[in-house]
C-alpha cells in the first residue's frame, strides 16, 4: 500500500515531502536548503526547523507554519503523521505516516550516532522505508568525530603561528564542529563567517554551548593569528579567505575520507565527521526497521538496492521528477 509517490506527494493530503519548489502543503524534514525551500503556503515542521528557516529566508518565508512535536500524532484525511528525531541536524526529523494500519517512514537525512547539537536519532519500526543513501557505499565508514576534530588542535599546536581556515557548512556541520572542539578543550575564541552567525547563536539559545564566537570581518582579520576560523565550504577559495594569512585549509566533511578528492580540493587538513548515515549506518537501520519494503533516494542507490535483494529485501530507488 504505497501512498506516497516517487515525487513524494501523498493525494489524500495534497502535501509533499521536502519539495523543490513552492507547493500548497509542505512537510518539512529539516532546514537544509536542499529540503527546506521558501514560499510554500503551508508548512509542516518541528519548531527547529520553523525557527531556522526563518532565519535563513525572514520570517514570512511561508504563508502558515504548523508545529509537530516529536512523537505527536497528527490525523488527517485517513493518514496518520508522527514525527521522530532523526539525528542529522538540530530540528532533523523522519516522518512516519500511517494508513489503515500500514506505515511509510521517511526518514530525511539522518545518522545515528551521538551529537550534542542534534537530538538523538530513534528507531521507528515500518513496513516501508524511504531511506537516504548519501554515503551508500562500503567504502564510506565514518571514523569517530572526536579522534577527527583532534587533528585540527594537533595541527593548531604544531603549527601555532598559522590559521586553521576549516570549512564546515553554516548549518549543522558548523556548529558540531565548534561543539567537538569545546569538548576536547579548546576553550580559545573561535572566529566565524558571517553566514554562521546568526545560526549559532540560535543553538546557543537552545542551550547548546559553543564557548566565544566571534564574527570574522576585515577589521580584525589582519590581528588574527594563530586561531580557529570556520567558514563554509564555498568561502574556503573566496575572496573573503584572502584577508587571512598564513592559513591552513581544513575541511571537515563525510567525503573527505576519499583522499583524491580532498587532494582536488587543496584541503591540507580532511576532517572525516559527516551528519549522515555511513554504510554501515544505513544497513543496520533497514535492519531494525523490520521493513519488507526499502525506496532509496538521495545518492547512491544501486549498492544499496544490491544489498537489500541479497537478503531478500524488495528495494528499488525513488526517482523523483521536476515538479515544477
Amino acid at each position: 500500500m504505497l501512498f506516497i509517490d516517487k515525487n513524494s506527494f501523498i493525494s489524500s493530503l495534497n502535501a509533499y515531502i521536502d519539495p523543490l519548489y513552492p507547493v500548497d502543503k509542505a512537510i518539512i524534514t529539516h532546514a537544509h536548503a536542499d529540503h527546506a525551500k521558501p514560499n510554500h503556503q503551508c508548512v509542516l515542521a518541528t519548531e527547529d526547523t520553523i525557527n531556522i528557516m526563518k532565519i535563513r529566508y525572514g520570517s514570512s518565508c511561508a504563508k502558515n507554519f504548523q508545529i509537530i512535536k516529536y512523537g505527536e500524532r497528527i490525523y488527517s484525511n485517513g493518514i496518520y503523521i508522527t514525527f521522530f528525531p532523526a539525528g542529522h541536524i538540530l530540528g532533523s526529523a523522519q516522518v512516519l505516516f500511517q494508513k489503515k494500519g500500514y506505515k511509510i517512514l521517511v526518514t530525511g537525512d539522518y545518522k545515528t550516532i551521538s551529537d550534542n547539537t542534534a537530538q538523538r536519532f530513534e528507531l521507528v519500526k515500518t513496513n516501508t522505508i524511504i531511506t537516504e543513501s548519501t554515503f551508500g557505499l562500503p567504502i564510506f565508514k565514518h571514523p569517530n568525530p572526536l579522534e577527527e576534530t583532534k587533528k585540527i588542535l594537533f595541527s593548531l599546536e604544531q603549527n601555532p603561528d598559522c590559521n586553521h581556515l576549516i570549512g564546515a557548512y553554516s548549518l549543522g556541520k558548523a556548529q558540531r564542529i565548534i561543539k567537538l572542539l569545546r569538548e576536547l578543550g579548546h576553550t580559545e575564541e573561535i572566529y566565524i563567517h558571517g553566514s554562521i552567525k546568526k545560526i549559532s547563536d540560535y543553538y546557543s539559545e537552545k542551550n547548546i554551548k559553543l564557548g566565544r564566537l566571534i564574527q570574522a570581518n576585515a577589521e580584525n582579520a589582519k590581528n588574527i593569528k594563530g586561531k580557529i576560523i570556520i567558514a563554509p565550504p564555498a568561502a574556503l577559495k573566496d575572496i573573503w579567505s584572502r584577508k587571512f594569512k598564513n592559513l591552513k585549509i581544513g575541511y571537515a566533511s563525510g567525503w573527505m575520507i576519499i583522499k583524491q578528492r580532498a587532494k582536488q580540493k587543496l584541503i591540507e587538513l580532511p576532517i572525516v565527521v559527516s551528519d549522515h548515515a555511513d554504510w554501515t549506518e544505513l544497513k543496520n537501520t533497514i535492519i531494525a526497521s523490520e521493513a519488507e519494503n526499502v525506496l532509496i533516494t538521495h545518492g547512491q542507490e544501486d549498492c544499496l538496492k544490491y544489498w537489500c535483494k541479497k537478503r531478500n529485501i524488495n528495494a528499488d530507488a525513488l526517482i523523483k521528477n521536476d515538479i515544477k
